[in-house]
């Protein structure tokens, strides 16, 4: 399943800075707003230390990761939500993707202009906020008028879709993002096919100097206090040190970089594991011969499902699963060593996959 991250933010705040160094694309930077006029799609490799166990144990012709695309969408400004500015298209540029990064400007520098002539990284966010819940709740109003005639003919189930509508109103009234409500599976139904901008899973990117990376400062602080109550991540980034990392075409040279700065892993590595924890994903892999490769899924699936990512025909023709853990794979070295200590386990329809499993899928069609 293809993941795609749309990042966003107000302009100057290190957006396309960030995207061009998480991906091979090139989005102009520039120090005013709207440079990015077209949304930017960059393809990015999940990075995973276990394919390369894998390879080192299987010496496929072919190594493939799982990937993520990263979309880095048009800045938006105050009063978007009514078409100023490019807000038209970011809005709906937003309404495509599966999960948002909000960049936040967490950094001081005079020579780079900010649009409110200050650093203010919890009324950035609220600006962004304001506008998408002001074009969700325009969207809810527009249903809430189609549904509440229907609804007062007696239809039990319309009355409570009208009824779910009306709480999602009430909340966006109240400056609050759709995803902060406490709604029921019911409720989020209701307003499912309205792809809510503001129910959509958020990680916010504080993007700081250089200086800042390890321990943050105090405007990402304030902007931690500010979303506390959102289910959201917030994730500590330097956009230009990024630009920097992913420079470096040669692994140990990369390492040696992120040493000086005292970081394990880059940012992208830690954006993208953000993803995944909000979105419930975990990756399997298949191995042989010709390929090894990894598949995201989503955390709960069962069997036949995750066979489904591979091709249709999979899930529709299951019948069983067989699966290696890695770390039977690791000491047996060799599948037909691990079917020969037990280690392969058959599994049938109502198996569900866990992050890391080695599966081999038998199916008839």
């Amino acid at each position: 399943m293809a993941l795609q991250v749309g990042i966003v933010g107000l302009p100057n705040v290190g957006k396309s800075t960030l995207f061009n160094a998480l991906s091979n694309a090139k989005a102009e930077a520039a120090n005013y707003p709207f440079c990015t006029i077209e949304p930017n799609v960059g393809v990015v490799t999940v990075p995973d230390h276990r394919l390369q166990v894998l390879s080192g144990l299987v010496s496929p012709q072919k190594l493939i990761p799982t990937i993520i695309e990263f979309v880095d969408i048009a800045g938006l400004v105050k009063g978007a939500s009514k078409g100023e500015g490019l807000g038209n298209q970011f809005l709906a540029n937003i309404r495509e993707v599966d999960a948002i990064i909000h960049v936040v400007r967490c950094f001081e520098d005079e020579e780079v202009v900010h649009v409110a002539g200050k650093v203010d990284p919890v009324a950035d966010k609220e600006i962004i906020d304001t506008e998408l819940q002001l074009r969700d709740l325009d969207s809810v109003e527009k249903k809430i008028a189609r549904v509440q005639r229907a609804a007062k003919s007696g239809d039990a189930k319309l009355k409570r879709e009208y009824e779910a509508l009306e709480r999602y109103k009430a909340h966006l009234e109240q400056g609050k993002n759709a995803r902060t409500l406490d709604a029921t599976d019911e409720e989020r139904e209701a307003v499912r096919d309205l792809m809510l901008l503001t129910n959509k899973p958020v990680i916010y990117a504080t993007n700081v100097k250089e200086t800042d990376i390890l321990t943050g400062n105090a405007h990402v602080e304030r902007l931690r206090a500010a979303v506390a109550d959102e289910n959201a991540q917030v994730v500590v980034i330097c956009a230009a040190l990024e630009a920097q990392i992913s420079a470096f075409d040669d692994e140990e040279e990369r390492q040696l970089f992120l040493q000086e700065y005292g970081l394990e892993e880059s940012g992208l590595n830690r954006l993208i594991r953000a993803a995944y924890d909000l979105l419930g994903l975990i990756t399997y892999f298949t191995a042989g011969e010709k390929e090894v490769r990894a598949w995201t899924i989503r955390r709960g699936w069962k069997a036949p499902a995750a066979a489904g990512v591979i091709h249709s025909d999979f899930e529709r023709g299951f019948i069983r699963a067989e699966v290696i853990k890695l770390a039977d794979y690791e000491k047996y070295k060799t599948e037909a060593a691990c079917r020969d200590a037990g280690k392969i386990a058959v599994e049938g329809k109502e198996y569900v996959v866990q992050d890391g499993d080695i599966m081999h899928f038998r199916f008839n069609v």
